[in-house]
Formats: structure tokens, C-alpha cells, sequence
């Protein structure tokens, strides 16, 4: 039997990388400064559920594969999440503990379109001086995204489909609007975290 743990998660300030000061702009000229500040610490705490329900699991790392959305099949997975889980973001630091544990990471994602929707979305943000970027109308722009995440989600199904082994488990961390783990075959058994410290014998820790 192949199952694999779904944990939708959302994406905290450091995984923005060089556009979030362009993003919390956009954001506070929006909502303003304490609607920010809420969001930021409800973010936090996100993880710090997610990382102690992590540390709870009792399974054999051996057989268990990683998938974390937004990781490119590239060759150099390992670094990137360990560059990352450096910078002190929180999903990137469970990763590294659960490779430390002997779990595989797996590269998730088709690099050209990620890069695709990095380009679609930086141009929507408003530029240092305060206006938006040259690029496609909104509505092309959303229809491009909605397209692209499509993409992605068949790409991020396929990848686990033809990575996931016999007896295996999957831990597969995914933003809350993708919609791969509907395209999975049905010999994959999908499993939200309080079933699988459930039926993994939690709590406790391996």
C-alpha cells in the first residue's frame, strides 16, 4: 500500500524571498500595518502546530519520501532546503529534520513553470517606486495563473505517482489551492496528519 500525508500549509514572510518588502507594501497599503502584524504571528503559530504534530509521528524515515511545493527537480534539492531551513523558515527546517531522520526528499515540481509563475506574479506587485510593473492585464494574468497551477498540480501528481513506492509513506507539503492530491491514482491513499498520528502510534517520536 502507497498513502501519503497531506498537509496544506501556507506560506510564512521569509519564503518570499527578495519580494517581500514589495509584498508587505502591498499588503498594508491594502489592510494596514496591524492586519500584517496579525497575519505574521498567526503564520508562526501555523507552523508551530505543524512542526509539533511532525515531531509526534512515529514512522520508519527509511520508507518515507518528501514533497514540498515549490521544490524544483533540479539535482540540487538538498541544498536548497538546507539554504532555506539556514534562513530560518519554518517549512524548510522540518524538512531538514525529517531528511535527518532518513526520510528521501524528492524534487517536486517542473522548474519552467514555477519560473513562469514567479515572473506572472512579480509582475502584478508594485515596483520599488511605487508603480506596478509592465505585464499582462489582470484578468489575462489571473486566467495564466489558474492555468499554470493546473500545470503544476498534473506535474506535482505525476511526480509522486512515479516516485512513491509499494509500502511507502508521503509527506507532502502543498499551498492550500493546489489541487494535485485530486489527481492522484487511487492505489495512493491520502491521509490528513491527525489520521496518520493516529494510526502511526502517536504521540511519541522516532
Amino acid at each position: 500500500m502507497r498513502r501519503l500525508l497531506h498537509v496544506p500549509i501556507v506560506h510564512g514572510n521569509a519564503d518570499m524571498g527578495s519580494a517581500l518588502s514589495r509584498v508587505r507594501q502591498a499588503y498594508i497599503d491594502d489592510r494596514g500595518e496591524d492586519a500584517w502584524e496579525a497575519s505574521r504571528r498567526a503564520i508562526a503559530e501555523f507552523w508551530q502546530a505543524i512542526e509539533m504534530g511532525m515531531d509526534n509521528l512515529c514512522l520508519d524515515y527509511t520508507t518515507v519520501r518528501l514533497y514540498q511545493d515549490g521544490l524544483p527537480v533540479c539535482g540540487i534539492e538538498q541544498k536548497i532546503v538546507s539554504d532555506l531551513a539556514a534562513q530560518g523558515i519554518a517549512n524548510y527546517r522540518i524538512l531538514l529534520k525529517l531528511v535527518d531522520r532518513g526520510a528521501t526528499l524528492e524534487g517536486t515540481e517542473d522548474p519552467e513553470l514555477l519560473r513562469k509563475e514567479y515572473g506572472l506574479i512579480m509582475s502584478a506587485l508594485p515596483s520599488a517606486g511605487g508603480k506596478g510593473k509592465a505585464g499582462p492585464p489582470e484578468d489575462a494574468r489571473h486566467l495564466e495563473l489558474s492555468r499554470l497551477l493546473e500545470e503544476r498540480d498534473l506535474f506535482i501528481a505525476r511526480r509522486i505517482d512515479a516516485t512513491l513506492l509499494d509500502d511507502e509513506t508521503g509527506i507532502l507539503f502543498l499551498g492550500a489551492l493546489h489541487r494535485a492530491v485530486e489527481k492522484l491514482p487511487s492505489t495512493i491513499t491520502v491521509m490528513t496528519l491527525p489520521e496518520l498520528l493516529q494510526s502511526s502510534g502517536a504521540p511519541g517520536k522516532n
